[in-house]
């Protein structure tokens, strides 16, 4: 870990005002507190984006704010999930896939950035899949997990975390008393929200969800739902659905994609009644897609 001195936060701080000279080595800090001083936390800027020879996303800009839900919609291949992997450089993990344009900044730090450490943005802007993958262990366990690799010890704290992220993620009723059986046992829809709860136990400032209903029955969607508007109100989140309905009941803001290109962003209720593109309108009147 870079010395503090070393260490650049993500927002302003006394290291900040003492202006450090910092190592080439040192690492960029992703810390957590307010951030008063910007609405939007998340800042792409003109991104251009490759699977090898073949490009994904096209000058995309947009400004993703805090502690609102954000949906990316649009039809399978236009971008949307390549977009949300960017955010926390999950596409560092595919072959060949890069960032061949622009920058994305998360609250005035480019994460892109080779002093970032990668690991701690992961933890500071958690995701959720599509297909929940708990890990094979106790429920307890895979809320404790990140907290052990972070280097929480404290049996104490351990025990109050896993209480609140499970009544955080609306599931600690339906499992305090099985904490200590197989996560794997659960239903679809309480595997789900167990991964939104192992990803809120580590206190992040984001949280991306890529199509995080797809495989749920509509009772489990609903309450995942549910829990996503309750959550803006602690997390930013940013959502990738193909459900239309679903972007309208989630999100404040709606991002529409179309071949790798943002058509319109705007407020959800400006996007789904009066959108000022006509592709935006076709898109969610279902003329294509």
């Amino acid at each position: 870990m870079a010395d503090m001195n070393e260490t650049k936060s993500i927002r302003g701080s006394t290291e900040k005002e003492r202006a450090p000279v910092r190592a080439p080595s040192a690492v960029t800090s992703f810390q957590g507190g307010s951030s008063a001083e910007s609405k939007a936390i998340i800042d792409v800027r003109n991104v251009d984006f490759h699977y090898g020879s073949s490009q994904a996303l096209f000058g995309v800009n947009l400004r993703i704010p805090q502690k609102k839900v954000t949906a990316f919609i649009g039809p399978s291949g236009c971008g949307k999930s390549t977009l949300l992997r960017c955010c926390n450089r999950m596409n560092d993990l595919v072959d060949h896939a890069r960032i061949t344009g622009g920058s994305i900044h998360i609250e005035n730090v480019d994460i892109n950035s080779p002093e970032v450490d990668v690991i701690e943005l992961r933890r500071r802007v958690g995701m959720v899949f599509q297909k929940s993958n708990p890990f094979p262990k106790t429920i307890a366990e895979n809320i404790a997990y990140g907290l052990r690799i972070g280097g929480v010890s404290n049996k104490a704290v351990i025990a109050q975390t896993i209480e609140s992220s499970l009544r955080g993620a609306a599931l600690w009723d339906e499992v305090k008393d099985r904490l200590n059986e197989s996560a794997l046992g659960l239903s679809g829809g309480q595997q789900q929200r167990l991964c939104i709860a192992r990803a809120i136990a580590v206190k992040p400032d984001i949280i991306l969800m890529d199509e995080p209903c797809s495989a749920l029955d509509p009772i489990a969607t609903a309450k995942v739902e549910e829990l996503i508007s309750n959550l803006k109100d602690e997390f930013t989140i940013v959502i990738v659905t193909h459900n239309m309905q679903q972007a309208t009941r989630c999100s404040d803001i709606t991002a529409f994609f179309y071949l790798g290109r943002l058509v319109e962003f705007d407020r959800t209720d400006k996007i789904f009644s009066n959108p000022s593109e006509k592709r935006t309108e076709d898109y969610i009147s279902g003329r294509f897609g």
